[in-house]
């Protein structure tokens, strides 16, 4: 089973940076974590680019727990699922939490997104920061199950095989994914983050990134033209356009999530260049 965990020091700098305090495992405490993370770490691509056109040799792309929070704190830096829900589950466990890891399906795409299952009091919780979903979901074999958030609404539907429909309203996909409730190893969970990283890798072609700002949801994604940004508000989509040069889209980009604007930019070069190879 995967059991990362932060040292005292860097759990203490995560939770100031997060703005959340030490308290005993629970889902309201899950629930405080993630409104919080969602906040401060974006879901994001571009330092997965910058990381990998910056890195050799693939075995050394991925930033792993304690590399991954020390980007977000000094860059405002996030990440995709492997490695975001790796970190989330190196401070739940340092803050007492149990559970494990999981690979899942999305739709035909095989093994593409993970997800945290936490236990607590025999009852488990689906986690997961790399979507991200918005509070903890309980999960039950022989029943649905709803909670709702300011910004949307889950159910978790139990298939068989120890697996869930995971489904979201309102959105334009109801299906987010099928959770496959097994824990994964250590061992297949990093080789999985590794080959990400590799040829064929989700979202080494594109900046996307997706953030909690104000109390509402922003969206930026570099494959949809004309650039621009996303924000949503009260479901409705509101189209912000972006002038100027990829450093001038790129600060603007950066400073609406909060990442160092040179991290974006330098993505934004990276994708366009191979756009043009």
């Amino acid at each position: 089973m995967v059991e990362p965990i932060l040292t005292t020091e860097r759990k203490q700098a995560v939770l100031d940076y997060l703005e959340v305090d030490k308290a005993a495992p629970s889902v309201g405490y899950i629930d405080r974590l993630l409104t919080a993370y969602t906040q401060k770490v974006a879901w994001e691509s571009a330092s997965r680019i910058v990381r990998r056109a910056n890195t050799e040799a693939t075995e050394d792309c991925p930033r792993w727990p304690d590399e991954f929070w020390q980007t977000a704190l000094r860059l405002g830096t996030g990440g995709t699922c492997f490695e975001s829900n790796l970190a989330f589950f190196a401070l739940l466990r340092a803050l007492g939490f149990e559970g494990y890891l999981t690979i899942n399906n999305m739709g035909e795409q095989i093994g593409c997104h993970t997800a945290i299952v936490i236990l607590i009091e025999g009852q488990k919780w689906l986690v997961d920061v790399g979507l991200p979903i918005y509070a903890a979901l309980p999960l039950e074999e022989t029943q649905p199950n709803s909670r709702e958030t300011p910004l949307l609404n889950y159910r978790t539907v139990p298939i068989g095989d120890h697996r869930f429909e995971i489904e979201r309203s309102p959105h334009p996909r109801l299906n987010a994914f099928t959770l496959i409730d097994h824990p994964m190893d250590a061992m297949p969970y990093r080789e999985a983050t590794t080959r990400d990283y590799g040829d064929g890798g989700l979202f080494l072609d594109k900046v996307v990134i997706n953030k909690v700002v104000g109390g509402q949801a922003w969206r930026f994604n570099s494959s949809e033209n004309p650039l621009h940004l996303e924000q949503f508000v009260d479901g409705t989509r509101i189209d912000h356009l972006l002038e100027g040069d990829l450093d001038a889209v790129g600060a603007v980009v950066g400073a609406r999530f909060g990442i160092a604007p040179e991290i974006v930019q330098g993505a934004l070069k990276v994708v366009v260049e191979k756009s043009e190879a």
